[in-house]
């Protein structure tokens, strides 16, 4: 609607005026200029001018909004406490990995994918020992990219995956 009003003025200030006014830009204009007036007549709508250029402003806008706090030493403010202990995350099981990575593609054979209980299609590929599949697993083969769709697959999760595949297609 902006573009249109734009247009049409930008049309009778090279015309001059000479024709005549359309009615749906004067319209426009009324309604906007009357809801403009409304709205700064409204209680808290007053505008506010912030001082952006003050020293205190600036400071607080380029101001750090973290620090590091290495143990042993001494910091300004303790935000949060870190455990010594790492992260435990529990193993996942290669049911659990098939089913969230890998049973898009081995359970519907998508892409050439070799069918999970296709014993044929499997016992070749078993055959090469499960070293071998899971380097191929890592590296990725044909549609298959690397690691399988399991980014975030550890090896040896990536190996019971495949001895899960193995034992399901015998």
């Amino acid at each position: 609607m902006l573009q249109h009003f734009l247009k049409v003025l930008k049309h009778y200030l090279l015309t001059g005026l000479r024709e005549r006014p359309n009615v749906k830009l004067i319209k426009f204009i009324s309604k906007t200029s009357l809801t403009a007036c409304f709205i700064a007549l409204l209680p808290g709508t007053a505008q506010v001018s912030a001082d952006h250029t003050s020293a205190a402003s600036i400071a607080a806008r380029i101001a750090p909004i973290g620090s590091i706090c290495i143990q042993g030493q001494s910091c300004q403010s303790a935000v949060g406490v870190v455990a010594n202990d790492p992260i435990t995350v529990a193993a996942r099981s290669g049911a659990d990995i098939y089913n969230a990575a890998c049973a898009g593609c081995h359970n519907t054979g998508a892409a050439g994918a070799p069918k999970l209980g296709d014993v044929g299609a499997w016992k070749l590929r078993a055959d090469k020992g499960l070293d071998s599949l899971l380097a191929t697993a890592i590296s990725g083969i044909n549609a298959m990219p690397a690691w399988g769709l399991c980014m975030d697959c550890s090896e040896p999760e990536l190996r019971d995956t495949i001895q899960y595949i193995l034992n399901n297609s015998k």
